[in-house]
């Protein structure tokens, strides 16, 4: 039986994790970046998810042209203002070559590390340590969502509402809180705009925690193609804004759809709780995945 002895309880800090990231944007000032600046994200994995969710919120506002890309697969020759780094352990080898590189053309970079000391927390530009949201768990949960968190807030959003529906959420039941999705043997994950890069997270949450088959598309692709999976005892879960008409198209196919009202950073939480159930009952434990460590130091 899955004990999740380290991921339980850093799920359920996620919500004053968040009021406390708020808070600190005031004092974060030009380390962060600027209104109008090119600004390029990097990171691996959740980190990378974390950078899309940022760099698709930015944009949209007007706030600047944003990009974001896993580290090994990154445009920055393209030329950016700043640079944002996403890497809990601050050791993930290809971050720290992007980051090498970075350094020698001179452009600006911001870090978000949890342990400080680390090679990217020692060469970035600027630091934002979250040292108070590091994790034992091998999943991330609280880093990215509180580093996700600051960086949304830092564009003027307005964290109070899904910081209040977190704390309902982790205040729930199992059932009231996850409803059929608790039982479905599949979940395929829709988002559009910012929410792309959390549905994608949430997929990989899933299959990290619990080896559980799950997938991810922006929503508006889900019925070209995926759709084909669709069936009964299998959901599909929709963040942000859903097109008109999938709901009724996913119900045709006897798939159960899954979307509330609330903030899609909210909704992750929902999802990390679905992982805990899935990694019970499949007797695993989520603090150790298969095939995974907490950093990927390449040698």
């Amino acid at each position: 039986m899955s004990t999740a002895r380290h991921l339980a309880p850093e799920i359920s800090t996620q919500p004053d994790d968040w009021a406390r990231a708020v808070d600190r944007v005031v004092d974060l000032g030009e380390v962060l970046p600027q209104t109008g600046e090119r600004v390029a994200t990097i990171g691996c994995g959740t980190s990378w998810f974390m950078g899309q969710a940022y760099a698709a919120r930015r944009e949209s506002l007007g706030l600047g042209e944003t990009d974001a890309f896993a580290a090994s697969e990154h445009r920055l020759a393209r030329g950016y203002d700043r640079v944002v780094l996403i890497s809990r352990s601050g050791t993930t080898t290809e971050v720290i070559e992007v980051l090498d590189r970075l350094t020698a053309a001179g452009t600006p970079t911001v870090a978000f590390v949890a342990t400080a000391g680390t090679p990217i927390a020692e060469a970035a530009d600027g630091l934002v340590l979250m040292d108070d949201v590091d994790e034992q768990s091998v999943v991330q949960t609280r880093f990215a969502t509180t580093t996700l968190a600051l960086l949304r807030a830092s564009l003027g959003d307005d964290l109070s509402p899904a910081i209040e529906q977190a704390r309902e959420i982790l205040a729930q039941d199992v059932e009231t809180a996850l409803g059929a999705v608790a039982d479905a043997e599949q979940v395929t994950f829709l988002g559009t705009d910012w929410t792309n890069g959390l549905a994608t997270e949430a997929a990989l949450k899933l299959r990290e925690s619990a080896q559980f088959w799950s997938e991810s598309y922006p929503a508006m692709e889900y019925r070209h193609g995926p759709i084909s999976i669709a069936a009964p005892g299998r959901a599909v879960w929709a963040f942000g804004d859903v097109p008109t008409g999938l709901p009724e198209q996913v119900a045709a196919t006897g798939a159960h759809f899954e979307h509330r009202d609330v903030d899609a950073l909210a909704e992750l939480v929902r999802v990390h709780r679905l992982c805990l159930v899935k990694a019970e009952r499949a007797g695993l434990d989520p603090d150790a995945p298969r095939n995974l460590t907490r950093s990927i130091v390449l040698t």
